[in-house]
């Protein structure tokens, strides 16, 4: 363990309110459960084995305000673009499939589908594209059928993405829902799995709600990330279930733009990376609010990740109320994400706040890039079990209760659970 302390390790008054000032950090919005519409503009069951016309030609001439609601089982389809303001409404029972055949999604010449150097060659699922309002709603479910034989191939679109991870480069394979450029968005108990690629994918969108949600995709299915908020403002996800084989949240920040103002309250993860902040953060992710989350047997717990050739500030991000089950890394702030990086994108961790967070053993690491870039963090009530190890390095953190003993800090043993772990974990 290396430069581990460098504040006092008591909480004086100015590291309080500096803590209250971090646990403000969160959307914006007065957030409530969204509810379905009371307008139905087109009622649907499955008449064909490809429903991607009908489908498209409802949503396109249903009015603002309105809902395309599906119903009586499988619905086959291919890419669908969302209108302003209409919500697709998938009741229980009924789940929309998305064909597996590459050539339904391809942006260029026989692009998607194969392995190159670019990717991106194939087009979303279900897409936002500069749309306000409606959204995804239901207790229906959208499978992205990852898992299938694509048409005219002898693999899987999971299988693709294995090899290209195997032999170099990117796989072409659709995302299941990317929204981008859009505003108020909202998903209410809706079901996600078995995307091919990342399950919702941000961009640039100003206000979305996700309440309710499942996710769920195999641990071993590469780059199905949960959600994904990216270069995105005012963003709740609450009261969702999220399991994957990649990040189950990813806050990301590119080159596109800062991701602030965003609350991960009320949640439970199971397998999958974490609640991951990063890799690409150049543009700034602050404010950032995670309360009462459940990570069970994710691999990461808590993640800030990052490096030289995409690192920026993060900063204001407050984890509250955490209990975590199974995790190799429970706790895990890296500026090296890739240690082979180069470039001069600085990644700067400050005023990181972890309160109230329980877990068992595993690697607790918090490292930052040099001593002129430490990581500043503030832990309180923090607390794993005898066989957890700290990995610090180039960190000023203020901590008090924290348990294993971080040096110079004031600790106890943990007793278990606080009140409301045990139930966090189902």
């Amino acid at each position: 363990m290396r430069n581990a302390l460098r504040y006092p390790p008591l909480l004086s008054a100015v590291i309080v309110l500096a803590l209250y000032a971090v646990a403000q950090a969160q959307d914006r919005r007065h957030v409530v459960q969204p509810v379905a519409p009371t307008d139905v503009c087109a009622r649907l069951v499955p008449s064909s084995t490809n429903e991607t016309a009908r489908l498209q030609e409802a949503i396109a001439h249903c009015r603002a305000g309105a809902a395309v609601y599906l119903s009586g089982g499988a619905f086959l389809a291919g890419p669908l673009e969302m209108k302003s303001g209409v919500t697709l409404w998938i009741e229980r029972g009924a789940t929309l499939f998305a064909i597996a055949d590459p050539t339904l999604y391809d942006k260029g010449p026989r692009s998607c589908g194969r392995i190159d150097r670019r990717g991106d060659g194939c087009r979303p699922f279900i897409s936002f594209s500069k749309t306000r309002g409606g959204g995804v709603m239901g207790e229906g479910s959208i499978d992205g059928q990852g898992g299938a034989v694509m048409t005219g191939t002898k693999e899987t679109w999971w299988q693709l993405a294995r090899r290209a991870q195997s032999e170099g480069g990117n796989q072409n394979v659709p995302r299941l829902i990317q929204i981008d450029h859009a505003q108020d968005i909202a998903f209410h108990r809706i079901t996600l799995r078995n995307a091919a690629n990342f399950h919702v994918a941000m961009n640039r969108v100003e206000g979305a709600t996700f309440w309710g949600v499942t996710i769920d995709a195999p641990a071993d299915a590469r780059n199905t990330d949960g959600i994904d908020p990216g270069a995105s403002e005012d963003v709740t996800i609450t009261h969702s279930s999220i399991r994957t084989g990649d990040d189950n949240v990813a806050i990301k920040a590119g080159n596109n733009g800062p991701s602030r103002h965003i609350s991960i309250v009320n949640n439970y993860f199971g397998w999958g990376h974490g609640m991951s902040i990063g890799s690409e953060v150049n543009s700034g992710v602050s404010d950032i609010l995670v309360r009462d989350l459940a990570l069970d047997g994710t691999t990461w717990g808590l993640r800030i990740k990052s490096d030289v050739s995409r690192g920026g500030p993060v900063e204001r991000v407050s984890y509250e109320n955490v209990c975590l089950r199974g995790n190799r890394w429970p706790i895990y702030f890296d500026t090296r994400y890739d240690a082979r990086a180069r470039g001069d994108k600085i990644p700067v961790y400050r005023q990181i706040a972890l309160r109230r967070v329980r877990g068992g053993d595993g690697a607790l690491v918090m490292r930052g890039l040099d001593q002129g870039h430490a990581l500043k963090l503030l832990l309180d009530d923090v607390r794993f079990s005898d066989r957890a190890t700290w990995q610090v390095e180039n960190a000023d953190v203020a901590a008090s209760g924290i348990w294993p003993p971080l040096q110079g800090a004031a600790g106890a043993p943990a007793s278990g659970s606080w009140v409301g772990c045990a139930k966090a974990f189902r």
